[in-house]
This record gives C-alpha cells, sequence and structure tokens, in this order.
C-alpha cells in the first residue's frame, strides 16, 4: 500500500499536481496513525490480560490465607468456649464440694491457663501496588478494615494473657496445686488443640507433689473463685468479638469466590 502511495507521490510531484500529493501524504498520515492506533490497542490488550493474570493470581492468594485464618479462629473459638465449660465445671465444685473430681478439677484448670491466640496470616497487599490491582470495591473494603478488626480480639486475648500470667497462674502456684496440674496434662499423653501436628501425642510423667493438698481449702478460696468467674468474662466478651471476625472472613471469601468465577 505504502509503495502504491509512494508511486503516486513520484508521478504526481513529476506532473506538478499539487491535488494528487495531498490526497498521498494524507493517506500516509492516516496509515501512520492507524498504525500507531493498532498497535496501542494490542498493546493495552496484553496489558488488560497481564493486569487480569496478576489480580486473578492475588484472589487466589487471598483466598488461601484467608481460609487458614478461618480455620485458626475456629481452633482459637473452641479453645475458648472449652475454657467457659472448664470454668463453669470449677464453679459448680465450689458451690457443691460433693461433686468434687481431682482429675476433672485440674483438666478444667488446664483449659483455663491455655493460650488461645488469633495469629492471623499478614497478607502483603494492603498499602502496596498489588491493592490497585483489584477490581472489586467491597473487597478491597474488607481487606482495609481487616488489621482493624483483627486488632479488636488480639487486644482483649493480650488482657487475659496479662490476667492469667500476673493473677491466675501465681494463684494456682500459692495453692501448691502447679505441678499436680501439669502432670495430670502430661502423664496420659496429650496433643494440644493448637499443636501443628495433630497426630503426635506427647507424654511426660511430672509426678504428683509430695506436698498434701487440702482441696477444701482451695475449694474456700475466695480469690481463686473470683478469677474463674472472670475468666468466663474474658473468654465469652474474646469470642462476641471473634464472631464477628468470623463473620468478615465468611463474607471476604465469598467476595473472593464471586470475582474469581468471573475469569
Amino acid at each position: 500500500m505504502l509503495a502504491f502511495l509512494r508511486s503516486i507521490r513520484r508521478k504526481n510531484l513529476k506532473d506538478s499536481k499539487l491535488r494528487g500529493y495531498l490526497v498521498y501524504a494524507i493517506g500516509e498520515i492516516v496509515l501512520v496513525v492507524l498504525g500507531i492506533l493498532i498497535a496501542l490497542s494490542i498493546n493495552n490488550y496484553n496489558e488488560g490480560l497481564k493486569r487480569k493474570d496478576k489480580e486473578l493470581e492475588i484472589l487466589k492468594q487471598l483466598k488461601d490465607e484467608f481460609k487458614l485464618n478461618q480455620s485458626q479462629l475456629e481452633e482459637k473459638i473452641l479453645m475458648r468456649n472449652e475454657g467457659l465449660e472448664a470454668a463453669s465445671q470449677i464453679l459448680s465444685y465450689f458451690d457443691n464440694k460433693q461433686t468434687f473430681d481431682e482429675a476433672g478439677f485440674y483438666q478444667a484448670l488446664w483449659k483455663l491457663v491455655r493460650d488461645p491466640t488469633f495469629d492471623p496470616i499478614e497478607n502483603d497487599i494492603v498499602g502496596t501496588e498489588n491493592l490497585r490491582m483489584l477490581t472489586n470495591a467491597e473487597i478491597i473494603q474488607q481487606l482495609s478494615r481487616w488489621s482493624s478488626d483483627v486488632y479488636q480480639v488480639q487486644e482483649l486475648e493480650l488482657e487475659y494473657q496479662k490476667f492469667r500470667s500476673s493473677q491466675l497462674s501465681p494463684k494456682l502456684n500459692a495453692l501448691g496445686l502447679g505441678r499436680n496440674l501439669q502432670n495430670e496434662l502430661w502423664k496420659n499423653g496429650y496433643t494440644p488443640l493448637e499443636a501443628l501436628d495433630k497426630s503426635a501425642n506427647y507424654k511426660q510423667n511430672i509426678g504428683e507433689s509430695h506436698s498434701k493438698i487440702n482441696y477444701d481449702k482451695v475449694l474456700r478460696d475466695v480469690e481463686l473463685e473470683g478469677m474463674v468467674a472472670t475468666s468466663i468474662t474474658f473468654h465469652r466478651i474474646t469470642n462476641l468479638q471473634s464472631d464477628y471476625l468470623r463473620n468478615v472472613i465468611a463474607k471476604t471469601l465469598e467476595l473472593i469466590d464471586s470475582e474469581i468465577e468471573r475469569f
């Protein structure tokens, strides 16, 4: 096509036909512009494909992370629910000493001194270039609020850690229950709920304390009774916040799945 136009240009120049030369010049300009526009369209199309591929990769990464966070959060909620049941069981011993069961008492105590802390995977999306790759406004909003929502749960967990370390555990040791508590846990084998390897079973014979424990005195200790009751409040409030976070994760996963289906 260009060769044809150039031949016209040479002919028109030779014949001094200005109008014909202008036709050639305009045609050449149009061809150049069309070439540029086609090249830009192809480039934009390729960039769009790359962007979609990157967005899909990010969405799949987010899905994997939130599924793991969901699983961990459910585990922590379960631990606190077990703590609530354990606290109620211990208080029943305070209320009716005839129902006291030594092994059950120590098993329940252990569920109160456990440390159910939610430690989610920190994604590298918010605050980076990757966030702009996402096109779903709801997902972006969920991600932007995620850290703040998690903090609400972790703040309560930290308070319980402090309570357990500074008040509950020292109280149990002061009553002479520390060694027996640990021995009851490990003597027949134990797999922590939060263990990475759920199939592993750990066994350790610590042995019982040689000091005789006056359980009647223990069950008349109003400080311990109050601490057990306080643990109920901590676990209940933290699980209320965790339930909200559970819904946030479920909603985020729903949005992510819906977005992935578009590709």
